[in-house]
């Protein structure tokens, strides 16, 4: 066990890791693009913000969660989304008393304790952002613009976007008791979990993946029927603002998503060929979080998308992603002599910003070479007792398969011309 990764975790190893940095990247520059600027929120949150953030009612927070007691006896909880760790930090940082909006962006782990499956792990990754301090759609349309930009950029094209809207807690109110009229003559009929849903929290029914209880909820009202005159016209502004925009939009009123903060928007950019659970990007509008944490009313909206899931729609879209440059320069050597000034060519390469390696493991030249050509190298810069001797090295450009020599003081402004 010891040299096993815990269950539901997994190493990201160096072969691997330029697909993660590039998503990542890329993921930077379009939030940058739009205005947004990062934030850094801790590792592990107090239980109580994700029990009041999140909802109790959750499968989130029912099941999920990695819950511990410190040494102090408090209960702490390892983040298993972003949105209320950043809104915590709105609070707690008084960042509403800045000119509004707030435009910030997070790449982080999250940690759920649920079956592992094809694209979600128990510690996963996402990127994510949020605005704060504006009620307008405006802000609504320009999440989503970002979600559908960023996975076209990453090659992701079968995606759909669906969305809907989950009303306020005045016109929830009415639909609550609409959906548990239509509900109580099959309470029999649902899983034990729908059970406990029904007084807590019946819309999240819906959700439920239960074949059985999807066939109950199959012809049970809809939110968009019982929405009042504002939230009404909210979801229509955040059509027109898609329909200016181009962007394809599919409602579908059977979203809800998995946390109870949502009103007003949800919406989801879901994918037929990641399995069952297809939704690779998800958020929308949550006016009444940042008052529920203990913070003015402030209206806030977001959305964050799993890393795992976005690599693996982009594998099954043939997205390519560039491999990393390999290493520019090689230093090679024979004798001590040489080694010195290797190392000191090494080091001045490495100060004017070329990548450069020397060999660590006492090969003999020929063995240095080849190890030049295994890393890809361009350029390999051999110095020997002979070329210590009259002022030179040898400069081997690997791809044209030239030789010249170089004076050793020119050696690395003639590679900055290269670089």
């Amino acid at each position: 066990m010891l040299t096993n990764a815990p269950k539901g975790t997994k190493d990201i190893l160096p072969d691997q890791i330029y697909k993660w940095q590039y998503v990542e990247e890329r993921f930077r520059k379009i939030c940058r693009n739009y205005g947004f600027r990062e934030i850094r929120t801790p590792m592990f949150e107090h239980t109580e913000l994700f029990l009041r953030g999140v909802g109790d009612t959750t499968d989130i927070v029912q099941k999920e969660m990695y819950t511990f007691e410190d040494h102090a006896g408090r209960s702490i909880t390892l983040k298993p989304e972003g949105t209320s760790p950043v809104v915590r930090s709105f609070v707690e940082q008084k960042t509403f008393a800045d000119v509004q909006p707030t435009k910030e962006y997070y790449i982080i782990p999250c940690f759920r304790y649920e079956k592992p499956q094809s694209g979600r792990l128990r510690e996963f990754h996402q990127v994510g952002l949020e605005i704060f301090g504006t009620p307008d759609m405006l802000a609504d349309c320009d999440v989503i613009a970002i979600g559908h930009d960023f996975l076209d950029e990453m090659g992701v094209k079968d995606v759909e976007l669906h969305i809907n809207s989950v009303g306020c807690p005045q016109c929830r109110a009415r639909y609550r008791k609409a959906l548990q009229d239509f509900l109580r003559p099959h309470y029999d009929e649902l899983c034990d979990t729908c059970k406990d849903r029904f007084e807590r929290n019946p819309m999240r029914i819906l959700d439920c993946k239960s074949p059985e209880d999807q066939a109950i909820v199959a012809d049970a009202p809809l939110m968009l029927d019982y929405l009042c005159d504002d939230c009404r016209k909210a979801f229509e502004e955040v059509k027109d603002g898609l329909d200016a925009m181009g962007i394809e939009y599919k409602v579908d009123p059977k979203i809800v998503r998995g946390l109870d903060y949502y009103t007003k928007t949800a919406f989801e950019f879901v994918s037929n060929k990641i399995g069952a659970q297809g939704t690779v990007c998800g958020g929308g509008r949550y006016d009444n979080l940042v008052e529920e944490i203990g913070g003015p009313a402030v209206p806030g909206v977001g959305f964050g998308l799993g890393i795992e899931r976005l690599l693996l729609l982009m594998e099954a879209n043939g997205a390519e992603i560039p491999l990393p440059e390999p290493t520019k320069v090689f230093v090679a050597f024979m004798g001590d002599r040489a080694k010195s000034l290797g190392q000191k060519i090494l080091h001045e390469l490495h100060l004017a910003d070329i990548s450069a390696q020397m060999d660590l493991n006492a090969r003999n030249l020929k063995g240095q070479l080849k190890y030049a050509s295994r890393l890809g190298t361009r350029y390999t810069v051999v110095i020997g007792d002979d070329e210590i001797d009259r002022g030179v090295v040898q400069l081997k450009d690997m791809d044209a398969h030239e030789q010249n020599e170089v004076a050793i003081d020119e050696i690395v402004e003639e590679l900055k011309k290269r670089a």
